[in-house]
């Protein structure tokens, strides 16, 4: 379902809506409104806060009350949302507040079609904070159900506003939203209907919609080219591995960035086989990928003055008589040798074959973004991505593109001394440590063995952010997220000769 977005300047007491968002922060002695909502509360006898009070609510980020208008403003329902603390000194709600806050409050509404927010929108990057946050929090995957309502999500949203550059704010969160959307409609599809060959199909769709060039490599010209890894990995599926390149370029344009997708369509461990319990989300694999895909389309459609090149490095990682075994020497693109010691260690190989090629287009900057490690998860949780880098300027330039996008990223180092651990007895390399400790930091190190000396390279770690196996939370669903779309898209604005 599709939804529209808009940006008006009128009182939110006054709206023809089905519902009208309005901001709360915790006060001393309960919610207090934030700007935007004063309209709406001074609407209700004594206050709308008072009421809330009532209810229970403290205005804590996120939290979400329902209350009906009764005909104290036009719309039938006013969903108040906590904000937290007010800012110290009168300052700015910041963008990750509002966004969090919208979200919440559009997963709380359900059969409500237009519905209008009247939180803190006072400047362009707070407009593009709400519409996001109302954008990202109002998405549902309904493919497979049956019994999908599509009325259950709104249809029209409104962003009350009169910040300058509002409409061109909105726009962007819409853009940046589709995108995302894209990205989770990718990870959240189940593997028996996304093998390889129809994740290149939804690519080469995307170029051709927002007018890139794609080209697509099939096993036959993978193998003709000497892509070891994808062919390695992909060998024991029915389904054939892809390797699709996407490029963006700008008649303006100076500098040109890669970014590079681990897109393992399903990865059940090959002949490592991984246990049942860590199987049943292995469709999210490809989580880099269609990240890479989401920010390709979002730049393609803003049109910053940067060239921007994509690689996805598709396969299904299966066991079978075909499969790859433990012991077997793969040749990457380029030449260099991996020992695989662990079938279930698969990204890494694909990676290097697109790494290796992505030098080709002699970039500013590689970024590759995989879900590529469960050690991820263990060090930094379900929520915060890893940023590792050969150049402390690029690790620092990757997070605060991804602070400045609202993305959770957390700087972590490639120590020398692990790559001892990554030696093989017959290849150039292995392509696991012999020991398990310092796991998300080992695969950087090898992925950092297929960068050129003086190419600057960022790897980013997003096992456990592309999926929320826990309960939805502001904006994010259960399910697919579309983690690192935004921080790519910054990336490559930030690299951009505007």
């Amino acid at each position: 379902m599709s939804t529209s977005l808009s940006v008006i300047t009128e009182s939110p007491s006054s709206l023809d809506a089905d519902a009208v968002v309005v901001g709360y922060h915790s006060g001393a002695d309960g919610p207090e409104p934030a700007s935007g909502a004063h309209d709406v509360d001074s609407a209700f006898s004594g206050g709308l806060a008072g009421t809330l009070a009532l209810l229970g609510a403290s205005g804590a980020l996120e939290e979400v009350r329902t209350v009906p208008a009764l005909g104290t403003v036009t719309a039938p329902v006013v969903v108040a949302v906590g904000l937290g603390d007010a800012p110290a000194d009168g300052g700015a709600v910041s963008s990750d507040a509002l966004a969090r806050a919208a979200g919440a409050a559009l997963r709380a509404l359900e059969g409500k079609a237009r519905v209008a927010l009247a939180l803190p929108a006072q400047n362009a990057d707070q407009v593009t904070a709400v519409a996001l946050g109302a954008l990202l929090g109002n998405y549902s995957f309904d493919r497979y159900r049956t019994d999908a309502d599509e009325t259950a999500r709104a249809s029209a949203l409104t962003v009350v506003s009169s910040a300058e550059g509002a409409d061109d704010a909105a726009r962007r969160a819409l853009v940046l939203a589709e995108s995302v959307n894209l990205a989770r409609d990718l990870v959240n599809t189940a593997p028996a209907d996304l093998h390889p060959e129809d994740l290149a199909g939804v690519a080469e769709e995307v170029a051709r919609d927002v007018g890139i060039d794609v080209l697509t490599l099939d096993e036959q010209a993978l193998a003709e080219g000497g892509y070891g890894g994808i062919i390695g990995v992909g060998q024991g599926s029915a389904n054939p591995p892809r390797l699709v390149r996407l490029a963006y370029s700008h008649p303006d344009a100076t500098r040109t960035v890669a970014f590079v997708g681990k897109g393992i369509t399903f990865d059940s461990g090959g002949l490592s086989l991984k246990p049942a319990a860590s199987m049943d989300w292995m469709k999210s694999d490809m989580g880099g990928a269609a990240a890479v895909l989401a920010a390709l389309r979002t730049i393609a459609v803003l049109r910053p003055a940067v060239n921007v090149v994509g690689y996805l490095a598709i396969a299904e990682n299966m066991p079978s008589g075909t499969a790859q075994r433990p012991s077997d020497v793969l040749t990457i693109y380029g030449g260099k040798t991996v020992e695989v010691l662990n079938t279930d260690a698969e990204g890494r190989l694909v990676m290097a074959d697109a790494l290796v090629r992505a030098h080709e287009d002699r970039p500013d900057l590689i970024v590759d973004v995989a879900t590529l490690t469960g050690a991820q998860l263990v060090a930094l949780g379900t929520r915060v991505f890893a940023v590792m880098a050969n150049d402390d300027e690029v690790r620092e330039q990757v997070l605060a593109a991804a602070g400045a996008a609202g993305e959770s990223a957390w700087p972590m180092p490639l120590p020398d001394e692990l790559r001892k651990g990554l030696d093989s007895a017959v290849a150039d390399i292995a392509n696991v440590a012999g020991e398990r400790w310092g796991g998300m930091l080992s695969a950087g190190v090898f992925l950092r063995e297929f960068i050129e000396e003086g190419v600057r390279w960022a790897h980013l770690d997003i096992a456990g952010p592309a999926f929320n196996q826990g309960q939805p939370h502001g904006y994010t669903p259960k399910g697919g997220t579309g983690a690192a779309t935004r921080t790519l898209v910054r990336i490559a604005e930030s690299y951009a000769d505007n």
